[in-house]
């Protein structure tokens, strides 16, 4: 009975995959994914633009060293996976061969000055609206329906012609570690040793820091938010695998899937529910569940009118911004370069170039 135990156990969880659907599979490892993340972002304040703010304004780093640690802990999950065969990332649009040259850096800095004018990107905002912040709720909206006034909707005939316009096909494909390859290194050496140009700088900035070294809790949070990108890649592209109905292959991004839940509620009955949105609502329970079981969750509002004008400006640019650059702080500053993509790669210096303008550059916005 012993030794047949563990067979029967197999036998039971081979059966159970079989018998729910794939994409049930994966709306449910996406909720999970999304509750780690609320949770992670309520204890830490895990935020890109609170790390810029502290950093360029008060001159402490130590947020901004955070998400440098989840893009190192991404960038080494992700590309593991790929490796090991477990996923493969030549599947996501991150890789796609062919991208604008002007519309993805170019919405990468409207996304990061829109997220200074809103104090925080879509995932903090989602982060916040759990905890009470009211002013997160119109970010949100502001930013779902922009971003689909973009992708397609009003804009979406200009964007589309302007990416064509401005189209770049890479003959090399859009992965870094691809340039490599083509100088006669193989392909596994030519990834990892991409992999190492990136990592190893970004480490020895999170880790010079002294003080930073004994951060435990920040470590922990980089290295968790991390994490959740290759398990994204798992759940959309191994639990999701189907050779008549695949899950697209994705992992944590937050500007669509924003304007698909708000599509999701008012059309659940004609539309399919997705990873991105499983993910969005497990962000805000797990937000929700952290403020309530700490005592932090607080209703909060606008304190004044030019303070709410400000933030749905700033929605509307994440939105179109993420719209345009394909991606979010991190969809692409973290998600996106897990997979070594150019297109992510510019994508995240606009969002950070963006974010300087906003904060010290010539368009700096005033502290309202």
């Amino acid at each position: 009975m012993r030794e047949g135990a563990p067979g029967a156990r197999y036998v039971w969880e081979e059966h159970f995959l079989e018998a729910v659907e794939h994409t049930t599979l994966v709306n449910l490892g996406g909720l999970v994914i999304g509750l780690v993340f609320g949770i992670v972002g309520r204890r830490s304040g895990f935020c890109l633009t609170r790390g810029l703010q502290r950093c360029f304004q008060a001159g402490d780093g130590g947020k901004l060293r955070t998400f440098a640690l989840a893009v190192v802990t991404a960038l080494v999950g992700s590309q593991l996976l790929a490796s090991l065969g477990v996923i493969d990332l030549g599947r996501t649009h991150y890789l796609a061969p062919e991208f604008s040259w002007l519309l993805v850096p170019l919405g990468g800095v409207l996304f990061g000055y829109g997220m200074v004018m809103a104090n925080g990107c879509g995932a903090r905002a989602a982060v916040l609206l759990g905890g009470g912040n009211l002013r997160s709720f119109v970010v949100l909206t502001c930013l779902g329906v922009a971003a689909f006034m973009a992708l397609t909707g009003v804009f979406a005939g200009w964007r589309l012609a302007l990416a064509e316009a401005t189209g770049l096909r890479l003959a090399l494909g859009a992965g870094l570690h691809g340039w490599l390859a083509s100088a006669g290194l193989p392909e596994l050496l030519a990834r990892w040793l991409m992999v190492l140009v990136l990592a190893i700088p970004l480490l020895v900035y999170v880790f010079s820091d002294q003080g930073y070294r004994h951060r435990r809790q920040e470590w922990a949070a980089g290295i968790l938010v991390g994490l959740l990108v290759p398990a994204g890649w798992w759940v959309t592209g191994s639990l999701g695998a189907d050779d008549f109905d695949p899950v697209p292959v994705v992992s944590l991004t937050f500007v669509a899937p924003i304007g698909d839940g708000i599509q999701y509620l008012m059309l659940a009955s004609g539309t399919d529910l997705s990873f991105g949105v499983t993910v969005v609502a497990g962000v805000l329970l797990g937000s929700l569940a952290t403020a309530l079981v700490t005592g932090s969750f607080q209703l909060e509002g606008f304190p004044s009118p030019q303070r709410m004008l400000r933030a749905m400006g700033g929605g509307a640019l994440m939105g179109i911004g993420g719209a345009l650059a394909l991606g979010c702080s991190i969809g692409q500053g973290i998600t996106g370069l897990s997979t070594l993509a150019l297109p992510s790669l510019l994508a995240a210096s606009g969002i950070v170039v963006g974010a300087l303008v906003g904060l010290r550059g010539p368009a700096r916005l005033p502290a309202l």
